[in-house]
């Protein structure tokens, strides 16, 4: 694993929990909010699990490689849900988990 994997994925996962977290506070003004509950709670996972992935890189934890397998699942689940709706932001959302996700499994393997 070299600093530029572990950099790399450092990166994912923050942008990830930004277009997460931009995601579930759209979702939240959606006139069908109840459509939405699934993607807002998948969203606030994966932003939360991206988060503790990212700092867990950064100061170099030994517990780095099952966050970044726990961190690839959140991600595809997201992805998954996210991808189901057409809202800008949902597709933006889902195209940042996948990029994660890629990211992720690699440095979990």
């Amino acid at each position: 694993m070299t600093e530029a994997m572990i950099r790399e994925c450092i990166d994912a996962c923050l942008a990830c929990v930004a277009a997460c977290e931009a995601c579930a506070t759209a979702c939240l003004a959606e006139p069908h909010l109840d459509m939405m509950r699934a993607c807002v709670r998948l969203d606030r996972d994966c932003a939360d699990v991206c988060a503790l992935t990212a700092r867990l890189l950064m100061r170099g934890s030994d517990l780095h490689a099952r966050a970044c397998a726990l961190c690839a699942e959140a991600c595809e689940a997201c992805a998954a849900e996210c991808g189901q709706h057409h809202h800008d932001h949902c597709q933006r959302c889902a195209e940042a988990c996948r990029q994660c996700a890629e990211v992720c499994r690699k440095m979990a393997a």
